[in-house]
């Protein structure tokens, strides 16, 4: 391995403070988070590979580590069981300007306040020690904090957080610096010479196809207040993760340039082909090819949406059209998640018809006509809890061929004709949330804030709309619902304890965020446009 070299001179200046050190520490786990959710949880005897400790230390962000009592770097490291074929990058966020993020997030008001309450305490406890530790307290050769060194030189560069499909993802995502500089290199080398204590060596990749550097890849353990990361570089990259076997793929898995257009500051992507059939099958039928983007910029001191990119299928498109005000009538005012595609499909729904028009020859053979579709969501943060689902059919004459097309699978859903929809959900209560809405008993999309209203009226060929607060309070609410010990002698409270209010109450106060992507012309691509309060 290379010798530790010294990094650049720190700047002049007192530096970050505690507080905006730890604003980034939350603002990094509240992502890691979400991102972790979309994939879904696992447990930890799911992941493969060598397991290791990782005790939580609670303390301020102030509170750091030294090297007294840390173990000896072990003389000889431990061979990998490389894993027999690379995992799928199934979701990632591409951080395209990290100087422009890093400054919004520590000077964001609402993500200062909450790092005082028990909400932003709960989330960076663990990682607030690793941190905030110190190059004194290390006796290492920078100064100021870890944070200093992770944010402001290993992560200075373009990077992508990705996390993994597959049984090799553990569960944790990969930070990944493809085009790593100097001040990337130079951060990597600081920490390696003092928070090394173990290394693991693999000499191939997971895809034989992949160029192995001469010597194979060195993994080193990192360990600083009980908290332990993976971390290797390269001639031209670095990697991080919780997991060796996440690093490794983070070494081995091909990369895009990274590169946006101006205004757009990050990015989140899926693969589809990581879903399974369903999401392949929905993004075929949305006529879109390749990865599908959510775009973000920087406003601020606040990320607002872009938009949605992606590349269009030449055969099929969407077309481009407003929210209907009878879909903004249905669908609830409080719903977390609202999806709404239009689609160009053959008059009749039969099986033989729409293979035909998905093949491209329906524009020759079989006549077409418009539907706008939505999707209705509630994730759940228990797994014990049944999906929260709806589907929304814009025609009723489609009554009929709807039912079919959604029928024969493990669940039997509930239908109905709701503000002249078709409406297939996956409960009664369900049913009856779109049908209070519809008849103005409970508040609809058209009850929303100005922005948003606006926003969805604009023409669209995919819209995404996210009521951030009602998402990330609901989830907390099944979390602590999940974690409750619930028995004879110790029911369910019927009131949560008040730190829980106040926390959900706070997540509420976040903005909706609304993304359009729409068809112009004939152009490949999606033009993005973004909304929200």
């Amino acid at each position: 391995m290379t010798s530790p070299v010294s990094p650049p001179p720190p700047a002049k200046g007192p530096g970050p403070s505690p507080a905006v050190r730890i604003a980034l520490v939350g603002a990094l786990v509240v992502g890691v988070g979400v991102g972790a959710f979309v994939l879904g949880r696992r447990g930890s005897g799911g992941s493969s590979g060598p397991a290791f400790s990782s005790g939580e230390r609670q303390g301020p962000p102030t509170a750091g580590a030294t090297v007294e009592g840390m173990p000896e770097v072990p003389s000889e490291p431990k061979k990998m069981d490389v894993p027999g074929s690379i995992a799928t990058a199934a979701i990632w966020v591409d951080v395209h300007a990290p100087g422009k993020v890093r400054d919004a997030l520590a000077r964001n008001a609402w993500l200062k306040e909450q790092l005082g309450k028990p909400l932003g305490q709960g989330f960076v406890s663990g990682w607030a020690a690793f941190m905030g530790s110190t190059g004194d307290d290390l006796k290492a050769s920078f100064k100021g904090a870890v944070l200093d060194v992770v944010a402001g030189q290993l992560l200075d560069a373009p990077f992508r957080t990705v996390w993994f499909s597959g049984d090799t993802q553990a569960g944790t995502p990969a930070f990944i610096v493809p085009e790593a500089d100097k001040k990337s290199k130079a951060g990597w080398d600081a920490l390696d010479a003092v928070a090394k204590r173990g290394e693991m060596t693999a000499d191939r990749c997971p895809d034989s196809t992949v160029k192995v550097p001469e010597g194979g890849f060195h993994l080193s353990r990192w360990l600083v207040a009980e908290q332990q990361l993976w971390a290797a570089r390269t001639e031209d990259r670095v990697v991080l993760a919780r997991h060796p076997v996440v690093v490794l793929q983070g070494l081995c898995t091909p990369l895009p340039e990274l590169e946006a257009k101006d205004g757009v500051d990050v990015e989140v992507g899926f693969d589809p082909n990581a879903y399974g059939r369903e999401a392949q099958l929905l993004t075929h039928v949305l006529g879109m090819t390749g990865n599908a983007r959510l775009q973000f910029g920087v406003e601020g001191d606040r990320l607002v949406g872009r938009g949605i990119a992606g590349t269009l299928s030449p055969s099929h498109p969407p077309y481009t059209e407003p929210i209907s005000d009878d879909l903004l009538k249905l669908v609830p005012e409080e719903t977390p998640v609202l999806f709404v595609f239009n689609l160009t499909l053959p008059e009749s729904l039969e099986p033989a018809a729409l293979k035909t028009h998905w093949e491209g020859k329906s524009a020759q053979e079989v006549r077409t006509r418009t539907r706008q579709v939505a999707l209705v969501w509630t994730p759940r943060g228990n797994a014990s809890l049944a999906p929260e689902l709806a589907l929304l059919w814009g025609s009723e004459q489609d009554a009929e061929g709807v039912q079919a097309l959604f029928s024969g699978g493990a669940r039997t859903l509930k239908t109905a004709t709701l503000c002249k929809h078709v409406v297939l959900a996956t409960s009664d209560a369900e049913l009856e949330r779109l049908k209070k809405a519809c008849e103005g008993r409970a508040p609809n999309l058209l009850n929303a804030a100005g922005p948003v209203v606006t926003g969805l009226r604009a023409p669209a060929s995919v819209m995404l709309g996210i009521n951030t607060g009602r998402l990330l309070g609901g989830l907390l609410m099944d979390g602590y619902t999940s974690e409750a010990r619930v028995d004879r002698s110790s029911p369910l409270p019927k009131a949560a304890p008040p730190e829980i209010e106040a926390a959900r109450r706070d997540l509420e106060s976040l903005p909706y965020l609304g993304f359009r992507g729409k068809v112009v012309g004939y152009g490949p691509e999606l033009v993005s446009e973004g909304f929200g309060t």
